[in-house]
């Protein structure tokens, strides 16, 4: 459902963080089978969710990053919209709707992202309740000198990317599904909340990462007047 929406100049970053279930054969497979060569399969540093994230946002060298989970499909149009949505210089980020699908792929009710999230954007809404779902977001490499490193206090990528999209420029919201979101027992996104002593902690080290975003944005000189 990727490699459908890709020209031949795009490319496409997998970084496989221990993997035993035989997918690496699989994408070298996959990879041997595309014509255009825009498939690179790297080794993780096996280190978590987040970091693995961020060794493939190291890897990327396009102007649009795509953020994408392994189980996912991606509906027709979504490159094509979410491009679109960045033709304006101060879009820093596009974040999209998704509909909810079992892990058969059967679809899960009428809620979808934004619907159970209350999705918008603002720095403060997103502290109380984070809209920014990676699988769900594109954003221009011109963040990537701020967000990478990503801290280890910072619990996930997603809210860390899009919080940096809101410093540096503007976030825009595609009210409408481009992906069917896989929901199953091995999901690392939870819909629900954690314990009241997990959410306390998480929002004290959101609170220190914000500082440390606002004085990597200073240090580069490129704060929002």
């Amino acid at each position: 459902s990727i490699l459908s929406q890709l020209g031949r100049e795009d490319e496409l970053i997998i970084s496989v963080d221990q993997c035993e279930d035989g997918s690496r054969d699989l994408l070298r497979q996959i990879k041997m089978e595309d014509l255009y060569g825009r498939i690179r399969v790297i080794r993780g540093k096996q280190a978590g969710i987040v970091k693995n994230f961020e060794y493939a946002i190291r890897h990327c060298r396009g102007d649009i990053i795509f953020l994408a989970d392994q189980d996912d499909i991606w509906l027709p149009g979504k490159v094509e919209a979410v491009t679109d949505a960045f033709s304006r210089r101060e879009v820093m980020a596009v974040l999209h709707d998704a509909c909810l699908i079992d892990k058969d792929g059967k679809k899960l009710g009428e809620e979808t992202m934004f619907s159970i999230r209350k999705s918008r954007p603002g720095i403060w809404k997103n502290f109380v309740k984070n809209s920014y779902v990676g699988c769900c977001m594109a954003f221009r490499r011109e963040l990537i000198p701020v967000i990478l490193p990503i801290p280890r206090t910072m619990y996930m990528h997603d809210y860390w990317i899009g919080t940096a999209a809101e410093e540096m420029g503007e976030v825009v919201l595609i009210d409408r599904p481009l992906i069917a979101y896989r929901r199953h027992e091995e999901n690392a996104t939870m819909l629900e909340h954690g314990s009241i002593a997990f959410m306390a902690k998480k929002r004290l080290g959101i609170l220190h990462c914000l500082h440390l975003l606002k004085m990597r944005i200073r240090k580069k000189g490129e704060v929002r007047s």
